[in-house]
């Protein structure tokens, strides 16, 4: 069992900057994603990266903004935010792939262990 433990959100105002954290209570040779979920929306996927570091994934509405990285000394995964937007505001959550390390999944369903989320406003 694997507990995940995100930190970094807040409160930014509208073309601010924010980097999420989070950290693993074991190491684990996954890829790992990040994914955010609005009130009243579904989870969706903003970003992933192989065990590696070696590939990532973004989502296009987050493409050139946001960077996912990793330190797996640390088993920390970060996401850096930038040029942030009003509907970036959510619940984002950092999770762990059940599947190969070097495939990048893009669905909540390919995920099997999940922090508890760190919230993440942007005003206009």
């Amino acid at each position: 069992q694997v507990q995940l433990v995100e930190s970094g959100g807040g409160l930014v105002q509208a073309g601010g900057s924010l980097t999420l954290s989070c950290v693993a209570s074991a190491r684990t040779a996954a890829t790992k994603g990040w994914f955010r979920q609005a009130p009243g929306k579904e989870r969706e996927f903003v970003a992933a990266i192989t065990w590696s570091g070696g590939a990532t994934s973004y989502a296009d509405s987050v493409k050139g903004r946001f960077t996912i990285s990793r330190d797996n000394v640390k088993n920390t995964v970060r996401l850096q935010m930038n040029s942030l937007k009003p509907e970036a505001t959510a619940v984002y959550y950092c999770a762990v792939a059940s599947g190969l390390a070097r495939t990048l999944p893009s669905m909540p369903q390919q995920y099997n262990y999940w922090g508890q989320g760190t919230q993440v406003t942007v005003s206009s």
